[in-house]
């Protein structure tokens, strides 16, 4: 072979081990993910057992709508730090509407156990208001995200600790649900079997969440809405010459954050039912790791649902695997510190590549 097919030769072989490295590190996540998962079972031979799987399936979809509404607040280069206290608020409210009617906790005795349909309805609607309340502040004073949802996370608080003290209650954790709501919530249509005539029931609002999770698919990328969200995250100048409206769209999307976030409370009110005023602590920092996790970019523009249902599903893994590995519970937040800083490292060396 002559000197001059040599080369270029050499440099198809340099650059196919350069693509091959961009596929490791872009991927790197979800390679260390595999071998995460690989090594706990050899660890523990239980953790992907059914019940087991199933634990995780759960706990992903309790956490997925809200990671999906933050993600959206993302994509505009924000963030909502409200997020777990909206969760909390519409927990309380949610389970303080449907406990049982007679039982000496019930928050408020004058007043019936409400339908289910118009409480969710009123946990939707409170978080989507609490949303718009975020997204006026920053579209319209162009405040940062970090900055409103900061003051709106210390309001929502102190209307939790408020909430809580109000009626019978006395700051007592609100408990004694309807069964019309924990059945609706908690209760199962399909279970998985685990072999000696047992099985694991999967619960209800896993099939909620995977049709939340069609919605947003659906309103991202089939809508006009959500071809603005991504044109307004990626340049809001370039957005706003092209007839985006910024003010309504910015609005819209911390909405319809909320709305997740007060579903989630809802979800909660009856997953956890014993509601406090802890109750959604922290959520958006979960929330927050899944949508970066799963590839949504801090620098505005790009999201997808899968990759935050990837996020959250990696985050579960971690915290079931951490448990089942009886690592020290304090450990999961350096871990998931860990985490966040390496999906941003790679986020922006995936821009710089891109630029």
């Amino acid at each position: 072979m002559s000197n001059e097919s040599k080369q270029p030769a050499a440099q198809a072989k340099t650059l196919s081990a350069k693509q091959v490295g961009n596929l490791l590190l872009d991927n790197a996540l979800y390679i260390l993910m595999v071998i995460a998962v690989i090594v706990i079972q050899i660890v523990n031979p239980n953790f992907l057992r059914p019940a087991s799987l199933v634990n995780i399936l759960s706990q992903t979809a309790a956490y997925l709508p809200a990671a999906l509404g933050i993600a959206g607040c993302i994509v505009l280069t924000g963030t909502d730090l409200s997020a777990g206290r909206a969760v909390g608020l519409t927990a309380c409210i949610s389970a303080s509407l449907l406990q049982v009617v007679g039982s000496s906790s019930k928050m408020w005795p004058e007043m019936g156990t409400l339908p289910v349909a118009l409480v969710i309805l009123i946990a939707v609607l409170l978080g989507a208001a609490i949303g718009a309340f975020n997204g006026f502040f920053v579209a319209k004073f162009k405040l940062h995200p970090f900055i409103v949802t900061l003051g709106t996370q210390l309001i929502l608080y102190s209307c939790l600790l408020l909430y809580v003290q109000m009626g019978n209650n006395g700051g007592m954790a609100i408990s004694s649900l309807d069964a019309s709501y924990t059945d609706f919530i908690k209760g199962s249509i399909v279970s998985v079997p685990t072999g000696n005539g047992t099985s694991t029931p999967i619960p209800n609002y896993v099939w909620f969440a995977i049709l939340l999770t069609a919605l947003m698919w659906f309103i991202w990328n089939k809508t006009t809405f959500g071809k603005n969200m991504f044109a307004l995250g990626s340049n809001e100048e370039a957005a706003r010459v092209s007839g985006v409206n910024v003010f309504a769209t910015t609005i819209l999307v911390f909405a319809l954050a909320g709305a997740m976030y007060g579903w989630t409370g809802f979800i909660e009110g009856a997953r956890v039912a014993a509601n406090n005023a802890n109750t959604g602590l922290n959520y958006e920092l979960d929330a927050i790791a899944a949508a970066t996790v799963g590839g949504t970019s801090h620098t505005g523009g790009i999201c997808r649902v899968s990759g935050v249902l990837a996020g959250i599903l990696i985050l579960g893994v971690i915290n079931n695997g951490l448990v089942m590995l009886k690592v020290d519970d304090n450990m999961t937040n350096i871990v998931k510190g860990l985490i966040i800083v390496g999906s941003v490292v790679l986020d922006m060396r995936k821009n710089a590549k891109r630029a």
